[in-house]
């Protein structure tokens, strides 16, 4: 079993850290780390390369996160802990698509891929988090904004919906990372300098 779990750590890492953005803005000849804001998540392909690549990255980094998750908890057998490993092969994706080893360990913030791992987990609690973050989004006019707020109130919406205890720490820890991975958002917010969705210009 341990063999095993260590199998599905790396195999759930390692699909995590597939840079979806970054090979379809090699795609059509640019290289999407080099433009905006130099990340290669969906938001900044949307930027660089247009809504249609930016809504297929983010297909793509939700479903690196939600099927990873599918098969190991599809394939494994009944064990004891067997919904905390299968939290931690979540963590393992989200870490991939942050710390990416394909990259040098340098990628995205982990907002879609995470969105992957909660859908699989607790979909109630998904259906209200986009609630708030369209919310937040639409009234701060940053999406950074948004997945900051859900980011911290994801492992409440866990509890709210009677999620295993696991599963709501492993949410906490997946948050506490989009934090840090946000930190220079964060530093542009407080400044009034981070650009808005609705103007393109800071606060």
């Amino acid at each position: 079993m341990t063999i095993t779990f260590i199998v599905a750590l790396i195999l759930s890492y390692l699909a995590g850290a597939v840079p979806f953005g970054l090979l379809f803005s090699r795609a059509v000849g640019k290289d999407v780390r080099e433009e905006g804001s130099g990340n290669i998540g969906a938001t900044n392909v949307n930027r660089v390369l247009g809504k249609k690549l930016g809504f297929l990255t983010l297909l793509c980094d939700i479903a690196k996160g939600f099927f990873p998750v599918y098969l190991v908890s599809t394939l494994l057998p009944e064990v004891p802990d067997r919904v905390l490993f299968v939290a931690l092969c979540g963590l393992a994706t989200v870490v991939g698509h942050m710390f990416p080893v394909y990259l040098g360990f340098k990628g995205g913030k982990g907002v879609a891929t995470a969105l992957g791992v909660f859908l699989f987990f607790s979909p109630p609690s998904i259906l209200v988090a986009l609630i708030v973050f369209i919310a937040v989004v639409a009234g701060s006019g940053f999406v950074s904004a948004g997945s900051l707020v859900v980011s911290a109130l994801i492992p409440l919406f866990f509890w709210y919906f009677g999620a295993e205890v696991s599963t709501v720490v492993i949410a906490g820890i997946i948050g506490g990372l989009i934090w840090i991975k946000h930190s220079s958002n964060i530093g542009r917010l407080l400044r009034g300098e981070e650009k808005s969705w609705k103007t393109g210009k800071g606060a």
